[in-house]
């Protein structure tokens, strides 16, 4: 894909085995609130628990892009279970730079939805969207070395992990080590096609 042509604007609701992916609306605050408030599943992520108002903001401003279309450009997409229509998660695709063709990964999943595969299914579909959708050359995860499962999470999808940078940052009130993972758009289409087994098994 030429450099100056990437751009993704997905047909909604992206598909997968289980899940929809999809802008998210007014509709789901509560279902947002009810992960992105919690102490817990912030504890090792990039915001602090956001309220109710915080929510209903970032769904009305920042949460509303549909397409990607320049480098600094997110597109955040609600994990709703195709079978009952509850959201459970939300993913993030950042386009970081049009020039090196990058991207970053970024994923939240509801904790009373955990240990059925639903964030590496939408993760995976994400990564989907940024190699064959975007074009993008190479995509990025960074994590809390604390972060246990982000970082079993990304393993699962198949990402390298290329760093351990000691202590690089303050991170609410205290140093914190980052663990850096990476994968190539070369290296993705044998990952999604084991990932897509798993799911159909």
């Amino acid at each position: 894909m030429a450099e100056d042509r990437l751009e993704l604007r997905p047909t909604y609701p992206v598909r997968t085995g289980r899940l929809l992916l999809r802008p998210v609306t007014a509709d789901d605050v509560d279902a947002l609130l009810a992960y992105r408030g919690q102490v817990d599943v912030c504890r090792y992520l990039p915001f602090e628990p956001m309220d109710r108002a915080e929510i209903v903001e970032a769904v009305a401003t920042r949460w509303t892009a549909t397409a990607l279309t320049d480098a600094g450009q997110a597109l955040m997409l609600g994990v709703e279970l195709a079978a009952t229509g509850e959201l459970v998660g939300d993913v993030v695709l950042f386009f970081r730079s049009r020039e090196h063709r990058g991207g970053e990964l970024g994923y939240v999943l509801n904790p009373d939805f955990a240990g059925r595969g639903y964030a590496t299914e939408a993760a995976a579909a994400l990564l989907d969207l940024a190699f064959d959708g975007l074009g993008l050359h190479r995509v990025v995860a960074r994590l809390d070395e604390r972060n246990d499962a982000s970082a079993r999470m990304a393993r699962r999808l198949g990402m390298r992990q290329e760093a351990r940078l000691v202590h690089n940052e303050m991170f609410k009130g205290e140093w914190a080590t980052e663990l850096d993972f990476a994968m190539l758009a070369t290296e993705w289409p044998a990952h999604r096609d084991r990932l897509a087994a798993a799911v159909s098994a």
